[in-house]
């Protein structure tokens, strides 16, 4: 395990601060950042010409440079600021009627069961939430979300890498499942992108939604949405504009998406920059890299007094992402009480280490998270912390 990655330094992080909180807010090295600037800069130059003449291009451009990584066609993805957002439009495509039924599971986002649980109240349909083991092996987790299946079931929103438990699920087994029962699925995938070897043409999925923040390291405000063939012709957008090219091109399903208004693209067409940052030799790097650093958390939180009941699967099953459950403080309850956990303040305030430490189901965790600037000494002051506390 390497204490400081030669490539830590092009990440400029504030020094009096440990930040092991990739998985939440991942920073940008600074040639991406550079490279989002110059795209503003870039605009501000000449609006007009940028508006009118050049932003679809870069951004059909872009689309390519994400396409290529991402190993499907640039037609089946729409460039759009996050996850959270590609999913609201997944809910607003999907046509549900009274006592349809989507189908979650206990382990997804926070934000992602609000949103269908928006719809559901707006349409009268039923969510629906698989119960899943934890820690869960992947032929546990398609048969638990098959076991939920009714023929009222309109689809499957799954995490590819839940953020709350760090898990990695079995994709491309939960659509072939899906398939046979005639079920479209609806990926969220932000966790997952650079993390793994994504192929979005093989996973059978019928969309996937992601961010670019996380992993890969792109801006805030850049994300995708990769929308098979067969739905695209359904595709509508919550926030109405346009809806066609400004550049006069032919038509195209991401038209709706491609103007929301008046924005800065330039977090969008960074994306580019921070695929061709991640050559496969750093992308194996990185990967390496983090799991060496949150396999020697994990290990040595297990050892702590009270820890590690539940945890993240074992080291193969997660690559720069780990959670570990906690002991629970007298008068501890789960879910969010409109403040952090007093361990995150404390650990935050006091010791100045970002880190998250949340619930899920009844469970206290800590995530501990890494990237190419972490170092072991990062990882050894938070267990100093966590011995102390």
């Amino acid at each position: 395990m390497i204490n400081e990655h030669k490539l830590a330094s092009f990440w400029k992080l504030d020094p009096d601060t440990t930040y092991l909180n990739h998985g939440s807010f991942g920073p940008s090295p600074l040639s991406i950042q550079q490279a989002r600037e110059a795209w503003s800069h870039k605009l501000e130059r000449q609006p007009m010409r940028f508006f009118c003449q050049e932003m679809e291009i870069e951004l059909d451009r872009t689309s390519a440079v994400l396409a290529e990584f991402l190993k499907t066609q640039p037609d089946r993805l729409a460039l759009i600021d996050n996850a959270t957002v590609a999913m609201n439009v997944v809910t607003a495509s999907i046509n549900l009627q009274p006592n349809d039924e989507i189908l979650l599971n206990d382990h997804e986002y926070g934000a992602v069961k609000n949103i269908w649980q928006a719809k559901c109240r707006e349409s009268g349909a039923k969510l629906v939430t698989a119960i899943l083991p934890f820690p869960p092996s992947p032929n546990e987790v398609v048969a638990a979300i098959e076991s939920a299946l009714t023929p009222r079931t309109k689809l499957i929103v799954v995490s590819h890498v839940t953020s709350a438990t760090a898990c990695i699920f079995p994709i491309k087994a939960i659509c072939q499942m899906a398939a046979r029962h005639n079920v479209p699925v609806c990926v969220d995938g932000p966790h997952a992108i650079a993390m793994l070897d994504i192929n979005l043409n093989d996973l059978g999925c019928d969309y996937y939604c992601a961010s670019g923040h996380k992993w890969l390291c792109a801006p805030f405000g850049s994300g995708f949405l990769w929308v098979h063939p067969r739905h695209q012709s359904s595709i509508r957008c919550p926030i109405v504009s346009w809806g066609g090219s400004i550049a006069g091109r032919a038509a195209s399903w991401k038209d709706r998406t491609n103007w929301l208004g008046t924005r800065d693209p330039a977090p969008l067409l960074a994306m580019a920059d921070a695929v061709k940052f991640f050559t496969p030799e750093r992308l194996e790097q990185f990967r390496q890299h983090a799991h060496g650093l949150v396999s020697y958390a994990r290990r040595e939180m297990l050892n702590m007094p009270g820890v590690g009941r539940f945890c993240t699967p074992d080291e193969s099953d997660f690559v720069s992402m780990t959670a570990v459950e906690l002991p629970q403080p007298p008068g501890w309850k789960p879910g969010y009480h409109g403040s952090p956990d007093p361990l995150q303040i404390e650990l935050r305030d006091k010791h100045r280490i970002e880190i998250p430490v949340g619930s899920w189901s009844d469970h206290r965790f800590l995530r501990v998270s890494a990237h190419l600037y972490t170092t072991k000494a990062d990882i050894d002051r938070l267990l100093d912390v966590l011995r102390m506390s």
